[in-house]
């Protein structure tokens, strides 16, 4: 039997007398595209947060590809495979769509490899998002919806075992959120991936399985035609999307 990529046990994080996540148990299997919704401030971005190590919990356990990473830093899990993209795009404005990239790539490379593979890691990545041919435009000056792939290109040349990714749909036109699709649907042969999204078509045209999130709370877990039909799901959250 496949064990789990990922898994969380009773994880809660409180900030002063708020509860942001409250004892969650998540499992994420190998190869899954999952996307985790709900309404605003129910708890989704801290509960990645917990899990990439940019925020520690304050009680529960984290496991990882069978190892314990609770208390690990941020870039020890990076090192395991974890990679974030944010909310807001994080990219260098000033240094080239190519540097960008390339410095991810630098943080695989842990034997001082050679300029060749940093540069053959980092335009694989750029080609996989589309943006080869922008390589040495300054990341300031890429069009918002670029800079997202840019980011996500950027996650990809960590040579990630899972991939996360908050609102990255954010932003982007119609036309750019159905190459997003394709996108994500090619990385997911390669790597597992955990969506944050808004975006409810992209969602369920998108996920394997979707977990919904409410007041800190994991409420529902399903595939889309579950969730679609779930009526707790529809009050929280999806009423709420549409009206």
């Amino acid at each position: 039997m496949t064990q789990p990529l990922l898994t969380t046990k009773g994880l809660s994080r409180d900030f002063g007398g708020l509860r942001a996540v409250d004892k969650a148990d998540f499992t994420l299997m190998p190869g899954e595209i999952r996307a985790i919704i709900g309404p605003n401030g129910a708890g989704k971005t801290t509960f990645v947060s917990l899990i990439c190590g940019r925020i520690l919990p304050s009680s529960g356990a984290i496991g990882f590809n069978g190892a314990e990473i609770t208390a690990l830093p941020a870039y020890r899990r990076v090192r395991l495979g974890i990679a974030y993209t944010f909310q807001v795009t994080s990219v260098f404005a000033n240094l080239s769509a190519y540097d960008n990239v390339a410095l991810s790539v630098q943080r695989t490379l842990t034997d001082g490899r050679s300029r060749g593979a940093v540069r053959e890691g980092a335009m694989k990545a750029l080609e996989q998002v589309g943006l080869a041919d922008r390589a040495g435009t300054p990341a300031g000056q890429l069009a918002y919806g670029h800079q997202r792939l840019l980011e996500v290109a950027m996650g990809l040349a960590l040579q990630p075992k899972l991939l996360i990714l908050d609102e990255p749909t954010q932003g982007l036109s119609d036309g750019e959120i159905e190459g997003f699709v394709a996108l994500i649907r090619e990385i997911a042969r390669e790597a597992t991936v955990l969506i944050i999204e808004h975006n409810m078509p992209v969602v369920m045209q998108l996920a394997h399985r979707i977990t919904v999130f409410d007041a800190g709370r994991i409420i529902a877990e399903g595939d889309p035609a579950e969730i679609r039909t779930n009526t707790q799901v529809q009050e929280a959250y999806l009423g709420a999307a549409h009206g």
